[in-house]
């Protein structure tokens, strides 16, 4: 017999990401400023933005999203080179949208991909963005042993991202997705995995920082977002309206957001909206069967 809560949550998780991944678009590297001035406040999935997006196009935080999921369910025990070879299919399809330091990676690629992450780094001075923590979550969604977890959270990181920073947000963030999955209320479960971590400051207060694509700013506002929000359209909603990097800090708290509250709990005006709603339909019963050992 399906679980419900868990697939539910599963499935709440992806469709999170694209929901957040897809307000956001609209607003991203505008300033709050610009988006009162425009906008007012901006609640529905209309596309457009500067990647002009069609209304519930996603952009590479959900693509590469669905490349680790895959890629994972392709070879569970081993997912580097599925997903390594789904990020270059992907990649090939000229993307509108895709981050500086995942390009150079792409481009250094030859046959090692922590080597073409390292030579990023080399190459941009730093490779401290966000762009692995806004594809992790199937790695939470996947696998029920926190061992598991945080392998695979940090080995998909590593494949683009050299900068510690980066695997090690990924390992708290998928913590805390494994917390909201067992059912734990997502105020209990950030709190617990922040704790003692430089994100601590994030439960008293709002970020003294950019909502930039820099990892350690993205994930500040991400948690203070999650903190501070009464439900899943207030989290997706703050995160569109800041600005900045807001697709994809609207993608990761949306991932969050979406475990915690369960598909059926999200806004169908949301979830009806998406473009790639069958292939996030299969793909959440996929890593169901999966993480069910079925």
């Amino acid at each position: 017999m399906r679980d419900e809560r868990l697939y539910d949550k599963i499935k709440g998780g992806l469709y999170g990401v694209a929901i957040g991944d897809a307000l956001g678009g609209t607003t991203e590297f505008m300033t709050a400023g610009e988006i009162k001035a425009q906008y007012g406040y901006i609640t529905e999935i209309i596309g457009g933005g500067v990647w002009h997006l069609e209304p519930g196009e996603v952009t590479d935080d959900t693509m590469m999203t669905l490349c680790v999921a895959e890629g994972i369910l392709e070879n569970p025990a081993a997912p580097l080179e599925p997903i390594g070879r789904l990020f270059l299919k992907w990649y090939r399809s000229r993307p509108k949208d895709i981050g500086s330091t995942i390009r150079r990676a792409f481009e250094n690629y030859e046959d090692h991909w922590f080597e073409a992450a390292f030579l990023a780094d080399l190459d941009l001075g730093q490779s401290g963005g966000n762009g692995s923590l806004m594809r992790c979550l199937p790695a939470a969604l996947a696998y029920q042993e926190i061992f598991d977890l945080e392998k695979v959270s940090r080995m998909q990181s590593k494949m683009t991202h050299y900068d510690e920073r980066c695997s090690e947000a990924c390992v708290i963030y998928n913590r805390i997705a494994h917390r909201l999955l067992r059912g734990e209320e997502i105020g209990s479960a950030v709190r617990s995995e922040v704790a003692g971590t430089e994100y601590e400051g994030c439960i008293k207060g709002a970020p003294n920082c950019e909502p930039s694509g820099f990892v350690v700013h993205t994930f500040k506002w991400v948690l203070h977002i999650l903190l501070s929000s009464a439900d899943f359209s207030e989290v997706v909603q703050k995160a569109a309206n800041l600005g900045g990097d807001s697709d994809t800090i609207g993608a990761i708290a949306g991932g969050l957001a979406g475990i915690s509250c369960g598909y059926r709990s999200i806004p169908a005006a949301y979830s009806e909206a998406i473009l790639i709603k069958d292939r996030l339909d299969q793909v959440s019963s996929r890593l169901y069967r999966l993480r069910m050992g079925e």
